[in-house]
């Protein structure tokens, strides 16, 4: 099935879940501007221009957009990395 975006109360987060667990245990893993992750999908989608922040927990990443970013445009990138991870 692969990769679902789903919308949240904040218009500017959405929640991408996956069919596989991504991150093992009952920790989450929030990154914020400056930080870095053990996790390289994590890195990888900071690196993405107009994300925000992340926030990871089992088989979903919540990605927060800047304000002024267009998910239409976004989106897309964010699931090419979900997909380079082989999710």
């Amino acid at each position: 099935m692969g990769v679902r975006a789903e919308a949240t109360p904040n218009p500017n987060a959405l929640k991408f879940t996956t069919d596989k667990l991504i991150f093992q245990g009952n920790n989450s893993i929030s990154v914020m501007p400056g930080d870095t992750s053990e996790h390289e999908i994590l890195n990888d989608l900071m690196k993405l221009k107009g994300v925000d922040n992340v926030f990871g927990y089992q088989n979903f990443i919540t990605v927060n957009k800047q304000f002024d970013v267009e998910w239409d445009d976004l989106q897309p990138e964010v699931i090419k990395v979900f997909e380079s991870y082989g999710y």
